[in-house]
């Protein structure tokens, strides 16, 4: 706090917690290092070669490199807005969209959904979920930790530390295999204290590709009850795995059958192409009425002192989308279109490295699943890509299958030929 005398600031009443002078405020600040997929869109903008390629972002495009709007959410507009009592609806349609949201991920017909076990609000896509069940995790259970999985999106740990939440790692990929360490998956899972928090991605692992079977799925299932554990599951990208949207939900529905409580983030960011629109769910499954109740009471507390509220058009075309057995219809046809695009461009891609006769094995590319191959590229690899060839992605090797085009393909694949070999022939002569 500080006072005018005389036209002057006394620095008798100045914090000195903050700042040293009057100007002093803010000169502790420094710089926060950049998020490495904000990093990699700035360079592909700054980039004026005609034929770049932006492999960085995690949104769904065209075989022609657009924003693809799926016809479903074009209908679902035309509907809402033959409404006439959109506004004085606005509760009666967040709540729906809530209810839409958990059977999405649990089914129409699963016993949280017909007993009404569930809490939750919505949130500006799957990000402030997360946000929000870590500002809840802290809130109810301030002891806790959370376990991330090694590795995961990059946010998850900023979000988290941010709720001043602890975070630690379990295991997850193998660099070796490229598949799934699941060993040592369940290892940490048995060797992390008993009723421990563990955010676990249930379909299209990103940045991996890599999901665990469905059976590895109902092992981990049981080690959790065993050991108590509590599953946050972050669903940003359902449909994307496999094409059907009850198949990506086959984890937290393996959960919930064996009788786990789950805290479920969700967002249509990707299979909705509602990026621009930011509409989230965030729900936390509750063993009574009464706990639903002081659950969803805390979560709209928290929520509302956080951002409010979100638009409510987004959540309009959602809410219609999930409950309309014609345009829901048409959407999961979509989501299947959108899937067999990304694995045609998997298939594609693999296909031409392996005419180019390289020496690495690029089976990895099609065993992944989802939006995303985790190449197995070096930084360095990476580096050279976007030097020599105008290609851009995140410096672990992450390629977003979505930014893959027909057009594109070949050339990518030449240039990945091109990294790999130069690495290798700098290898070989090190050894002479």
């Amino acid at each position: 706090m500080w006072r005018h005398i005389n036209g002057r600031i006394s620095r008798r009443f100045l914090s000195t917690s903050c700042c040293s002078s009057a100007r002093g405020w803010w000169d502790h600040v420094r710089p926060a290092p950049k998020d490495p997929i904000v990093t990699v869109n700035e360079a592909f903008q700054s980039d004026p070669f005609p034929h770049k390629i932006n492999l960085g972002m995690g949104t769904y495009r065209g075989d022609d490199g657009k924003p693809f709007i799926p016809q479903s959410v074009r209908d679902a507009e035309i509907k809402i807005q033959r409404c006439k009592s959109e506004e004085s609806n606005c509760s009666a349609v967040r709540t729906k969209f809530v209810e839409e949201c958990v059977k999405l991920a649990y089914g129409n017909d699963s016993y949280v959904v017909k007993e009404g076990l569930f809490a939750g609000v919505p949130t500006l896509s799957g990000t402030a979920a997360c946000r929000l069940f870590a500002e809840f995790q802290r809130h109810f259970c301030p002891e806790s930790q959370m376990y991330l999985p090694d590795p995961t999106w990059s946010n998850h740990h900023n979000i988290w530390r941010q709720a001043e939440i602890p975070v630690k790692t379990f295991h997850y990929y193998h660099p070796d295999t490229k598949g799934l360490n699941f060993s040592a998956l369940l290892s940490d899972v048995k060797n992390a204290p008993d009723c421990s928090f563990f955010l676990l991605h249930p379909c299209a692992h990103n940045p991996t590709g890599v999901d665990p079977t469905e059976e590895q799925w109902r092992e981990i299932s049981y080690q959790f009850k065993v050991k108590n554990h509590f599953p946050f599951f972050d669903m940003a990208y359902q449909g994307f795995s496999s094409g059907d949207l009850d198949k990506d939900a086959v984890a937290p529905r393996i959960f919930l059958e064996d009788g786990h409580l789950i805290g479920c983030s969700q967002s249509f960011s990707k299979n909705m192409g509602l990026s621009e629109h930011k509409v989230g769910c965030l729900s936390v499954l509750c063993q009574s009425t009464k706990q639903v109740a002081a659950l969803k009471s805390q979560l709209q507390l928290m929520s509302h002192a956080m951002y409010s509220s979100i638009p409510f058009h987004g959540i309009s075309l959602v809410a219609k989308i999930l409950s309309d057995p014609d345009v829901e219809a048409l959407w999961r046809e979509e989501i299947k279109v959108m899937a067999n695009r990304i694995e045609t461009m998997r298939t594609t891609l693999r296909q031409y490295l392996e005419k180019l006769e390289s020496s690495f094995n690029w089976e990895h590319i099609t065993s992944q699943v989802g939006m995303f191959c985790f190449s197995g590229l070096t930084p360095d690899q990476v580096k050279q890509l976007e030097k020599l060839f105008h290609i851009y992605m995140t410096p672990d090797g992450r390629i977003s299958m979505a930014g893959v085009t027909t057009s594109n393909v070949a050339y990518l694949a030449n240039a990945i030929h091109q990294v790999t070999r130069i690495h290798e022939e700098a290898l070989s002569s090190s050894y002479v």
